[in-house]
């Protein structure tokens, strides 16, 4: 049977019970399997049941602990009652994964202020609300570490202001959060990914696939990142290893923010990407590429 191929050593986090949010799909679903193959047991949050439960089927069946809950994490009842059943069913919380998020592609000037509030409700709000719970129902009193993932808006994010916005939010929060929970042993860092071939870029429209497909151009390591090295960079912020690490971003991006003109393809040759040090790292057995990217 094929299973998690992590670099972290087996047991890591035996005992443990982490959250993952926006857990049924992309790299939420890929951190998820990392974890629970690491010894943790594994609750997933998200708004489809159906995602939840067929990623929950795929830890168990690679043998791991998984259960799940539907929640909107835009509703602060739903966040707070949901937390509250975790706590009641399996104990504290030692480890958050705040991934979910959603944005869509429109110029600046034709955004609503209905879908606005969506965005930022999604990728600022709902994490917030999910940490304090986290911290005011379990880690408060025990301690833990939270990761939010965040994106590339290190030049903002022009076609998806809504998203840039929350996401440098979110990053003022973390770096909040670390200073103001430190005193309860909470550490609160931050991934950012880059361009990661994930199955969240199928949710763009089609008209955005030739959009999608030339990025990699964009990066000096000459290629898209993919699901499982961005889990790797979670699961080393919430392990022991990251004791002293708190109030970070962690970037996962192959240097794109770096790119200026005429330097964006300095490491796109084969020969470059295939070097060990820059090669992909495979460690997901169930992964699968992005249908945008498939023949």
């Amino acid at each position: 049977m094929s299973v998690y191929r992590s670099v972290f050593r087996p047991g890591l986090f035996a005992g443990q019970v982490i959250l993952v949010t926006g857990g049924g799909s992309g790299i939420g679903r890929c951190t998820a399997h990392e974890l629970a193959s690491l010894g943790a047991h594994v609750v997933l949050l998200g708004r489809k049941l159906d995602k939840l439960q067929t990623v929950a089927e795929e830890i168990v069946s690679d043998g791991g602990r998984c259960s799940f809950h539907a929640c909107d994490i835009r509703d602060e009842q739903a966040v707070q009652d949901v937390v509250q059943a975790v706590t009641a069913t399996l104990g504290h919380i030692h480890g958050l994964v705040n991934n979910a998020g959603g944005q869509y592609i429109t110029p600046l000037e034709q955004i609503s202020a209905k879908g606005w509030d969506a965005v930022v409700a999604t990728n600022l709000t709902g994490g917030f609300l999910l940490a304090r719970e986290c911290y005011l129902q379990s880690m408060q009193a025990h301690g833990g570490a939270i990761v939010n993932i965040v994106a590339d808006m290190w030049g903002s994010m022009p076609g998806m202001a809504h998203s840039g916005a929350a996401r440098a939010g979110m990053v003022s929060f973390t770096e909040t959060a670390a200073l103001e929970w430190a005193k309860s042993g909470v550490r609160v860092n931050a991934v950012a990914p880059g361009y990661i071939a994930s199955s969240g870029m199928d949710q763009y429209p089609a008209e955005a696939g030739p959009m999608l497909r030339e990025m990699r151009e964009t990066v000096p390591a000459g290629r898209f990142g993919n699901e499982a090295e961005t889990s790797a960079g979670i699961v080393f912020l919430l392990s022991p290893a990251a004791a002293f690490i708190s109030g970070s971003v962690l970037r996962i991006d192959g240097a794109r923010p770096q790119v200026r003109a005429g330097w964006g393809q300095v490491a796109a040759s084969e020969e470059v990407q295939q070097r060990d040090a820059v090669k992909p790292f495979d460690g997901f057995h169930r992964y699968k590429a992005p249908k945008v990217f498939q023949p």
